[in-house]
């Protein structure tokens, strides 16, 4: 596992060097630093899926935020089709910080509807569902990192 002083000091040759994102792997573990306008973020993903919770007792630069994000798909049973995302980036759930989210839980969407954003290198991609239904679950969170195919939503589709 990357420990915290790994990550501290990681962050700090990003500020050192003006850089916006950093990757690592060590083994099976993987770290993804990204810099954005409201400071440096910390991905950390992991071979299993564990719940999204801040690391407990982490220990990073003021004004950094540690995340944490499962890997893996959730079970596609129950009939529930996956909403995934089509590259790497930041995933936004508005258009911007003062509107509603594009769906919530029990939203109706058809194969037109905008589900969220996906900001890769400062470019913003709106993300069309694919898929006609409501939505049952949305697997990650406000300005979280995503990978290309990570399912961000699982809909019940109309029959």
């Amino acid at each position: 596992m990357i420990d915290t002083k790994t990550i501290k000091e990681l962050l700090e040759l990003m500020v050192e060097h003006g850089l916006s994102e950093m990757k690592l792997k060590d083994g099976e573990d993987q770290i993804v630093l990204r810099k954005g306008p409201s400071g440096a973020q910390v991905v950390m993903a992991a071979p299993m899926a564990i719940p999204h919770h801040p690391m407990a007792g982490a220990s990073v630069l003021p004004g950094s935020s540690v995340v944490s994000a499962a890997v893996g798909e959730p079970k596609e049973d129950d009939g529930l089709a996956p909403i995934k995302s089509p590259m790497v980036g930041t995933f936004y759930a508005t258009p911007d910080p003062e509107s509603s989210p594009f769906v919530t839980l029990g939203s109706e969407i058809d194969v037109n509807t905008t589900v969220c954003i996906i900001e890769a290198m400062k470019v913003f991609n709106e993300i069309k569902a694919e898929v006609a239904g409501v939505i049952e679950r949305i697997l990650v969170q406000n300005e979280q990192a995503v990978e290309f195919g990570q399912p961000l939503m699982l809909v019940r589709p109309r029959k």
